[in-house]
């Protein structure tokens, strides 16, 4: 249950060049808001972590993983669980994001950041996929809202077509990609089918609010 009824307490406010971001808490657990809009909390983490887990459950060698966005480092948690992962590569653009998953955060992921196969880049997603020339095995994405519901309109070109052409030429053969949304979007259903065919869908009930969903594409399809 997410203690909802609880009045939220600030933790802390700070101004970034997004905007003003905000770490509160009600009762036991912890938001993160972003110019008055939630984007994540610690009460529920099953779409965070079925984002990841449904991408190893398809993997044959989930050796490297790349996770953009942090949150409270649910997904960062469930990538450390499997064994065969040798190395997590999580990217945040946020400094206080990372800041609370050092401190007050650290321990809803387990001290995930600490763990000896995290390596954390602190960046814009967007532009260090487009600037790196690494690949991965699994891309676990969990950037703004998802494709429909963003906060900051430059996040759009992560879900357009330049965005999904980067994405894949960063995927090894056999890999795989996830998106975490908040809405089910058939219009980016219908991208993604484009351009890797063969979309899953996944529908994340939640206690009190609309479901989330999780996307799940394979390299190698229709339009790569």
């Amino acid at each position: 249950m997410n203690d909802t009824h609880h009045p939220a307490e600030i933790i802390e406010r700070a101004s970034t060049p997004r905007g003003e971001i905000q770490l509160q808490r009600r009762g036991e657990f912890y938001e993160i808001i972003s110019n008055g809009t939630f984007l994540m909390a610690t009460y529920n983490g099953e779409s965070e972590r079925l984002l990841v887990r449904r991408a190893l459950e398809q993997a044959k060698a989930p050796g490297k993983v790349l996770i953009g966005g942090l949150g409270v480092g649910f997904s960062l948690q469930e990538a450390l669980s499997d064994p065969r992962v040798r190395e997590v590569t999580v990217v945040e653009i946020e400094t206080k994001v990372i800041e609370w998953n050092r401190t007050v955060l650290a321990p809803v992921s387990d001290y995930a950041l600490r763990h000896p196969k995290t390596r954390l880049v602190h960046a814009d997603l967007i532009a260090w996929i487009r600037e790196t020339d690494e690949t991965f095995d699994l891309i676990c994405l969990d950037i703004d809202n998802g494709p429909d519901w963003k906060v900051f309109d430059g996040n759009a070109s992560l879900y357009d077509n330049r965005g999904l052409q980067a994405l894949g030429a960063r995927i090894n053969p056999d890999g795989c990609i996830t998106f975490w949304s908040a809405t089910p979007s058939p219009e980016f259903a219908g991208r993604l089918n484009a351009f890797f065919g063969n979309v899953e869908i996944r529908k994340v009930p939640q206690s009190h609010r609309d479901p989330d969903y999780v996307f799940l594409v394979r390299a190698g399809g229709a339009g790569q």
